[in-house]
């Protein structure tokens, strides 16, 4: 069998169709949680917490070369060139990423019922 035939089998094959599916679905429900975590859940946090913007919550770690700080928001700093520590988007990033876990735990949970598959128990030692 020729390689573009082998190729062609493997393409066409339902498992690397199911991968692509699942790729590209996976993509926009990530840009889905992003959008529920930024513009859902962090500025009721951030109101709760003092009327923290959290895209803005950031620390200067030296001062940028075309313009001098106190920076009102992450983007004028970024702008002057400044060192910043992000700590707002990591924060903001850590809590899609759980949630998107947790999503999967879910899906992965569900899809192994269905399928009638327990999970193994550990061999006692």
């Amino acid at each position: 069998m020729g390689m573009m035939s082998e190729f062609k089998e493997f393409a066409v094959k339902g498992n690397v169709m199911d991968l692509a599916v699942g790729l590209i679905l996976g993509a926009e429900f990530g840009k889905i949680v992003n959008s529920l975590v930024q513009d859902v859940i962090m500025p009721p946090i951030g109101l709760l917490i003092g009327g923290v913007d959290f895209k803005n919550l950031f620390i200067t770690l030296k001062q940028g070369a075309t313009q001098a700080g106190p920076y009102a928001t992450l983007v004028d700093a970024q702008k002057a060139g400044a060192v910043t520590l992000n700590i707002g988007t990591f924060v903001t990033t850590v809590i899609s990423f759980v949630i998107i876990a947790f999503a999967v735990f879910l899906i992965v949970r569900a899809f192994n019922k269905l399928r009638g598959e327990t999970p193994q128990e550990a061999p006692k030692a």
